[in-house]
């Protein structure tokens, strides 16, 4: 996950109320059960010693439709002198309601649920354009569809000849180069507006052809072209399905390979790389990390003591406790220092709770093991 976008979190010197629960409506009672949701974070809230009225304006929000299918999670960060500085949804089940209250927001159980749906734009494209629609893997519903190009005014060749024909073929290839660069616009709308890094088209050959050529520049985005599926097709629903898991499985496997041949190799060179807590704390004092990788239930029962890591990056947050949880701590490090986070087993990190790939093989100032 990119965490450019929870830094003005930390504008605000806090304590933070986070709440993270799910809030599906795929109920009896959709209205009583978000109640009974909320009131159990809140409760969590209560007995850190939140305020009252923090609490209720979680709740409150909590409690408010999402408009999204289940299933979806919500998690609200809030304080008493900003209100509600995180507002999020994950489209995934929880299975118990999580609340804390303290000087960092508490966001590592929404991170975790986060980087585990990965977002991906699926295109189905014709001559007439496409529809554009933005999933999660492991959602079978997308969040957002919108139809682009549409323009059909040239929209069949003709047969024939002479110039008349010509000119009439001319015009509707234009038509058809239209529609597709409309569709690679929205395409490029969703990848660069929610960062997302994964394009499957499907349709017709030759439209997915001009799609492509018109996104080539986005080097950053793996572009994958399905053979199943098109636009407007009876009966194709099951067989696109079906290779959207398969790429998206291939995918999402050959980046977890990637990932642990890359910290595996570095672990070799001893280069550029940070094992352990310790080790990974001081690389963020230094800002070396690019990114870290932790497993967040390693690390549930795991303590900091600040004062050993002079430097390390808090925000606006001034009343830091000789103690802390770790998950916020890091979480709170990579934000500030612009690292960003995946979640991995520690089974995959060579048996440590936390680890971090470089931006640099300085050696980490000393420090002391929490």
């Amino acid at each position: 996950m990119k965490t450019d976008g929870l830094a003005p979190l930390f504008d605000d010197p806090g304590p933070f109320a986070t709440a993270y629960v799910d809030v599906s409506r795929d109920v009896e009672n959709p209205s009583s059960a978000a109640d009974q949701i909320a009131r159990a974070a809140t409760d969590r809230l209560s007995d850190e010693g939140a305020p009252d009225a923090l609490q209720q304006s979680i709740a409150d929000r909590l409690t408010q439709q999402t408009g999204l299918p289940a299933p979806t999670s919500r998690c609200v960060v809030a304080t008493e002198n900003g209100g509600i500085l995180l507002d999020e949804v994950t489209r995934t089940e929880r299975t118990s309601p999580h609340g804390s209250w303290g000087p960092l927001p508490d966001l590592l159980p929404w991170i975790a649920d986060a980087d585990a749906t990965v977002p991906f734009v699926l295109a189905l494209i014709d001559h007439e354009g496409g529809d554009v629609a933005v999933h999660r893997s492991g959602v079978h519903r997308a969040s957002t569809t919108t139809e682009a190009g549409g323009e059909t005014m040239y929209e069949n060749k003709v047969s024939g000849g002479g110039w008349a024909h010509l000119k009439w073929q001319h015009s509707t290839e234009n038509v058809w180069e239209r529609n597709a660069q409309e569709v690679a616009k929205e395409i490029r709308h969703h990848v660069t507006q929610e960062g997302i890094d994964l394009v499957l088209i499907a349709g017709e050959a030759d439209s997915r052809s001009q799609v492509r050529e018109a996104l080539s520049d986005m080097l950053d985005v793996t572009i994958i072209d399905l053979e199943a599926g098109a636009r407007n097709a009876d009966g194709g629903d099951a067989a696109l399905a079906e290779a959207v898991e398969r790429t998206l499985d291939e995918v999402l496997g050959t980046r977890a390979v990637e990932r642990n041949e890359e910290l595996a190799e570095r672990l070799g060179r001893d280069d550029a790389v940070a094992t352990g807590l310790n080790d990974v704390l001081n690389a963020f004092v230094s800002g070396q990390v690019e990114r870290l990788l932790v497993d967040p239930d390693a690390l549930a029962d795991v303590e900091v003591e600040p004062r050993h890591y002079p430097g390390l990056a808090f925000g606006s947050i001034t009343d830091v406790p000789e103690r802390l949880p770790a998950g916020p701590v890091l979480v709170a490090a990579a934000t500030l220092t612009g690292a960003a986070i995946e979640v991995v087993p520690r089974t995959m990190q060579f048996d440590a709770p936390v680890s971090a790939l470089l931006r640099w093989n300085a050696p980490p100032a000393e420090g002391v093991n929490p």
